[in-house]
């Protein structure tokens, strides 16, 4: 290493045995996983739970209610910021960490635009999942994570 004039970092650097132990390394944890299904162990990476909540405050900052752009303008720059985040994202198993990131989406863009239409309930009937994802042009990742794209994305 001295003779590339690189140093480690002595409190970030370890040696893990990867079969056992899981070690982060660009924003995946590496190292062992367990099915979800039917708990088979198997050696995987998937988006940490750190850069879940990167783009989490992502979000939330651009939906903030104090946000005067166009819906469309809006949209456009939440899909960009997601596009983004899933290409990074896009090896090892994603969907459980997709999922979350729809969710919170779909909250957020129920809550920014409820506010901004003065709808006075939750918003869950006028800004539905099928709504926010389908007519208003919001990228869902889990369509991401299986193949297909909505037309507006082709």
């Amino acid at each position: 290493m001295t003779r590339m004039e690189l140093t480690l970092h002595e409190a970030k650097t370890s040696i893990k045995e990867a079969r056992r132990e899981r070690f982060d390394f660009l924003g995946y944890p590496f190292g062992p996983h367990r099915c979800r299904k039917d708990g088979h162990g198997y050696r995987g990476a998937s988006p940490s739970k750190k850069s879940g909540a990167r783009l989490r405050r992502k979000v939330g900052d651009l939906l903030m209610p104090s946000h005067v752009g166009t819906w469309l303008a809006v949209r456009d720059r939440l899909n960009r910021i997601l596009q983004g985040w899933s290409a990074y994202f896009s090896y090892g198993t994603r969907l459980r960490a997709y999922r979350a990131v729809d969710n919170y989406v779909l909250e957020r863009v129920r809550h920014f635009l409820r506010r901004r239409h003065k709808v006075p309930s939750r918003g869950a009937t006028r800004f539905s999942a099928e709504a926010v994802f389908g007519e208003l042009g919001v990228l869902r990742l889990r369509h991401v994570h299986v193949g297909s794209l909505p037309s507006t994305f082709k």
